[in-house]
């Protein structure tokens, strides 16, 4: 398929164009998904509404090619055949989906009371009454395989490692947690794109298409959208990662500008937010008492300097809780992934795909790599 989609960042109409999607909006959950991926226990609002807006992108770019490749093969909708043919050649996310389809099949029968020993016998005979979405799936890539690579991937038990990486992320995440926190963290980790399918296809704006997707492929993208977030929240911890300072480092200097346009604006912000605080206000400028009213007003001026005092006292309490609050708020928010590490993980993924591609048309044209394919 085409390694390339339009950025969200580019224009404020960069989402193909869309803008009856646009009502619908998957923010909250996004927070509650990124927070179960990784994130800190309160996302950014600002971050959820990015990723969301790349996440809208890259599905909507899927889905037109999707149509394209339905339209030349003479059907009428968009399946899973045409998903699958566009994720044939990155092996390695081709084989996730295929686990994904078998398990949906599997939860699917298990909840209609099938045994799971009979669905397992399914499973190793290849028999015509075993997964539907694995069979579809294992139909057309015997259509189009012909060197057996992806045939092999239904017998492929190779350990996934960007999964077991996120598995054990998730393990040293809840190391910490109370009850509370952990059953939150349950709650978020249980989330998904499919449980809301209305509101997903509303999101997608699938009733203006011309060729729309059916229920398999629309859990096929409900899957995808999942995975892009997840990708996502990896890549921007990475980012995250390398943006720290770290003590006698020689490359400390050399990270994005991004990150310093960044972290400069919100440096601005926070002095516009708080013009009195110790930082921003000059110490008062001493006045030498008058030599005339030195003995004379002692007890006038013994209780105005009192009251002066605990003027002084009330404006010191009050500028440092004004201190402690953007302090807490700070550091609520320092553990959390910025926009600025979004970004930058996409303009690093983008340049995964050559030295030449910022150069290319196709670059040009489109702008972003697939996350998800």
């Amino acid at each position: 398929m085409n390694n390339t989609a339009a950025s969200p960042m580019s224009t404020a109409t960069s989402s193909s164009g869309r803008n009856t999607g646009k009502s619908t909006s998957f923010a909250s959950e996004l927070q509650s998904m990124m927070f179960s991926l990784g994130d800190a226990r309160r996302p950014l609002h600002e971050t959820a509404v990015l990723v969301e807006d790349v996440v809208r992108t890259q599905l909507l770019n899927l889905l037109q090619q999707a149509a394209e490749v339905s339209q030349l093969r003479g059907a009428r909708v968009i399946s899973a055949e045409d998903l699958l043919f566009l994720m044939r050649k990155d092996k390695k996310k081709l084989r996730r989906l295929l686990k994904y389809m078998f398990f949906r099949d599997y939860k699917s029968k298990i909840v209609k009371g099938i045994d799971e020993d009979d669905l397992l016998e399914d499973k190793l005979s290849g028999s015509n009454n075993a997964n539907k979405r694995q069979k579809i799936a294992q139909d057309f890539l015997n259509s189009i395989d012909q060197t057996g690579e992806l045939l092999a991937m239904f017998e492929d038990d190779e350990i996934d490692e960007v999964k077991q990486e996120r598995m054990e992320r998730a393990e040293r995440q809840t190391r910490i947690m109370d009850s509370a926190q952990y059953a939150e963290f349950c709650e978020s980790r249980q989330l998904s794109f499919s449980k809301k399918a209305s509101k997903f296809r509303d999101w997608l704006d699938c009733s203006s298409m011309e060729i729309k997707p059916n229920v398999v492929a629309m859990e096929i993208l409900a899957y995808l959208a999942y995975e892009t977030v997840a990708q996502l929240v990896d890549l921007a911890l990475l980012v995250r990662q390398d943006m720290a300072t770290k003590a006698g480092d020689p490359f400390g200097h050399a990270i994005s500008a991004a990150f310093i346009q960044y972290h400069s604006s919100a440096e601005g912000s926070s002095i516009k937010s708080y013009p009195d605080s110790p930082e921003n206000t000059p110490p008062p400028t001493p006045t030498a008492p008058s030599s005339g009213s030195q003995h004379s007003g002692k007890t006038a001026s013994a209780s105005l300097g009192n009251g002066s005092a605990g003027q002084d006292s009330a404006k010191t309490k009050q500028r440092k809780r004004k201190k402690s609050t953007a302090a807490c708020g700070v550091e609520a928010h320092s553990d959390a992934i910025q926009p600025c590490h979004i970004r930058e993980a996409i303009r690093r993924y983008g340049r995964r795909i050559g030295p030449l591609s910022p150069f290319t048309s196709a670059y040009r044209r489109t702008g972003m790599a697939f996350l998800a394919c």
